[in-house]
C-alpha cells in the first residue's frame, strides 16, 4: 500500500495549476443519469471518487468513456435501477445517483453510502424530501428502495443545509410534475454549478447559491457539454500550506469568488493574499498570528478546511478555538498532529484548543479521511525530519497528483510504496 514521504523544512515557492472540483464532478456526473444521449464532461479531477462513480454509471448500463481530464457518459443504455453495495461502500457520494434513478425510471434500489469516517452524514433528509415528491420509501438489509410512477412538486424544507440532499432534490425536481420549492437549501457553488448545468439541459431552476431554491419540473432533459468548476478545497490546502512553509505562490486556474472565508481567515493571520480573476497569490508573512475557527454552512468557513487550518494554527503564535459546527468526530487528525509535537487539547467532542509551538517534529503517521490527510502533508513540510504517512488512499479520493503539485513548487515529497 502506498505511502508518501515528506523531509520537511522548505518553503513553497512558484505556481500550481488547480484541479476540477470533486464536489461538482460527483453531482454533475450523477446528473447524466437524467438524460438519454451524451454528456461530455471537461476538467474532470483524475481522481478514486470520479472512478467509482463512473464504475457505478457502467454497472447501470450507462456507456462511459474517460481519457484525462474528460469524461463521455451515455445514459441512453441504462437498463439496471439497483446500485450495489460494493460500488457504494466507498463513497458517501453514491447516494446521488438515487433521485435521478428514480426521476427518470420511476424506481431505485441504492445501498446505503460509505465513504469517510467522519460522522454519521445521515440520509434522512434525502429520503424525506423523496416523500414529499410522492415516493414510496423502504430500507431494507441495507437498502433504500424508492418507488414513483412519476415525482410531484411539493414544497420540501431542509431542518439543516444539507449539500447532498440539496443537489439531489434538484435533480428529482427538475423532471417532476408540477412546481418544487426547495426551503433552507445549501447554497455551495457545487450546487450552483449543478443548476447551471441542468438549466443548460432544459430544466427551469431559480434561486441557486440561495436559501430558497424554485424548480418547475419539465418532461425531459438534453445532453450537453459541462466544463467542471475548479475545486476550492484544493485551492485553499495550497493556500494553506503557502502560509505554513513561508512561501510564495501564485494558484492558477481557481475561483476567488468561492472562497471568501478562507481567504478571510488567512488573511487574519498575517498572511498576504493578492486574487485576481482566475488566480490567488499568497505571501507568506510570519510569524503566524492565532485566529480562531468555526466551521459553518457556505458562505462560511468550511468544514472541508478544517483540518488544514488545524495544521496551521499548530505553529501560530498563541492560541486559537477551533469549532467544528457541521460533522461530529472530525478531530481524529489531531491525534496524529500531537504525534508530531503538536499541543491540542479537545473537549465535548466539537471545540479543539490549540496552543502554538516553534516546530512541529517528523513522525510516521496515518490519515484517517480526505481532509484529515492534506492537513498531516502540510504538517510534514513544515516538520523537522521526514514524515511518513500511511492510508493516502483517502487523499486519492479527492487530491489529483497532490505530491506531484508540491514537488513542483520545492517540496521534498514523493509517493513510496
Amino acid at each position: 500500500m502506498d505511502k508518501i514521504k515528506i523531509t520537511g523544512g522548505r518553503q513553497l515557492c512558484g505556481e500550481v495549476d488547480i484541479s476540477g472540483a470533486k464536489n461538482a464532478a460527483l453531482p454533475l456526473i450523477a446528473s447524466s443519469i437524467l438524460v438519454k444521449g451524451k454528456i461530455c464532461f471537461t476538467n474532470v479531477p483524475d481522481l478514486m471518487d470520479i472512478t467509482s462513480i463512473r464504475l457505478l454509471l457502467e454497472d447501470l448500463g450507462a456507456t462511459c468513456k474517460a481519457s484525462k481530464n474528460y469524461l463521455e457518459v451515455d445514459g441512453s443504455s441504462i437498463n439496471k435501477i439497483e446500485a450495489e453495495y460494493d460500488l457504494v461502500r466507498k463513497m458517501r457520494a453514491s447516494i446521488l445517483v438515487l433521485c435521478p434513478l428514480v426521476a427518470r425510471f420511476g424506481h431505485a434500489k441504492v445501498s446505503l453510502p460509505g465513504g469517510c469516517a467522519i460522522g454519521a452524514r445521515p440520509v434522512n433528509m434525502h429520503l424525506a424530501g423523496l416523500e414529499a415528491l410522492g415516493a414510496s420509501i423502504k430500507i431494507d438489509h441495507g437498502y433504500i428502495e424508492a418507488k414513483a410512477s412519476r415525482l410531484i412538486g411539493n414544497d420540501i424544507y431542509f431542518d439543516m443545509p444539507t449539500v447532498t440532499g440539496t443537489e439531489n432534490l434538484m435533480m428529482a425536481a427538475s423532471l417532476a410534475k408540477g412546481t418544487s420549492v426547495l426551503r433552507n437549501a445549501a447554497r455551495e457553488p457545487e450546487i450552483v454549478a449543478l443548476a447551471d448545468a441542468l438549466n443548460k439541459m432544459g430544466a427551469k431552476i431559480k434561486g441557486a447559491g440561495t436559501t430558497i431554491i424554485t424548480i418547475e419540473g419539465v418532461k425531459t432533459l438534453s445532453p450537453v457539454d459541462i466544463k467542471i468548476i475548479p475545486d476550492r478545497i484544493e485551492t485553499g490546502t495550497f493556500m494553506v500550506a503557502a502560509a505554513a512553509t513561508g512561501g510564495d505562490i501564485l494558484i492558477k486556474g481557481c475561483e476567488p469568488d468561492h472562497i471568501g472565508g478562507i481567504i478571510n481567515k488567512l488573511k487574519s493571520t498575517g498572511t498576504i493574499v493578492k486574487s485576481f480573476t482566475d488566480s490567488i497569490r499568497i505571501i507568506s508573512n510570519k510569524p503566524i498570528k492565532s485566529v480562531d475557527i468555526k466551521t459553518l454552512p457556505y458562505p462560511g468557513f468550511p468544514t472541508d478546511m478544517q483540518a488544514q487550518f488545524m495544521t496551521l494554527m499548530t505553529i501560530a503564535n498563541g492560541n486559537s478555538v477551533i469549532h467544528e459546527s457541521i460533522f461530529e468526530n472530525r478531530f481524529i487528525h489531531a491525534n496524529e498532529l500531537l504525534r508530531m509535537g503538536a499541543n491540542i487539547s479537545i473537549s465535548s467532542g466539537n471545540v479543539a484548543m490549540v496552543r502554538g509551538v516553534k516546530k512541529l517534529q517528523a513522525a510516521q503517521v496515518m490519515a484517517s479521511d480526505l481532509r484529515a490527510s492534506a492537513s498531516l502533508v502540510i504538517a510534514g513540510l513544515v516538520a523537522d525530519g521526514t514524515t511518513i504517512i500511511s492510508r493516502i488512499y483517502h487523499m486519492d479520493r479527492g487530491y489529483e497528483a497532490i505530491e506531484k503539485k508540491f514537488s513542483l513548487l520545492g517540496a521534498k515529497i514523493e509517493r513510496i510504496s
